[in-house]
């Protein structure tokens, strides 16, 4: 089968798509400060003893982590890094696992923005 058949796609890659659909699902609002912010994909958390601030939790799994970037350092830009398995984990189905997706993109710009994150998404 070729590889732009959807059905070749890997998990991991459809994934990835559905982080790209909610970044560009936001961009018609907050293109310029989606702009400078960098999104990964990580498949599990590493394993710390304690999370920051900076991390959404489920309980104790982290979903997603905030790096902040530094202000006036050259070359180190925010970044939203989602977690993949803990994320596929929680939903029942593909349309879950995108709500899933977009509810944790909207609650880390939210954060990264000092905004609630119904000023970044009313829809939420």
């Amino acid at each position: 089968m070729p590889a732009t058949v959807p059905l070749s796609r890997s998990r991991a890659e459809m994934f990835d798509d559905l982080v790209l659909d909610a970044v560009e699902g936001l961009e018609s609002r907050w293109a310029r400060e989606l702009a400078g912010i960098e999104f990964a994909v990580e498949d599990v958390p590493p394993e710390l003893n304690v999370y920051d601030s900076d991390v959404l939790e489920d309980g104790e799994v982290p979903l997603a982590r905030l790096l902040p970037g530094r202000p006036g350092q050259r070359g180190v830009a925010p970044r939203i890094v989602l977690y993949r398995r803990p994320l596929e984990f929680r939903a029942v189905s593909r349309e879950d696992l995108a709500e899933l997706i977009h509810d944790v993109v909207v609650e880390q710009l939210a954060n990264l923005l000092g905004l609630d994150p119904e000023e970044v998404d009313p829809e939420i």
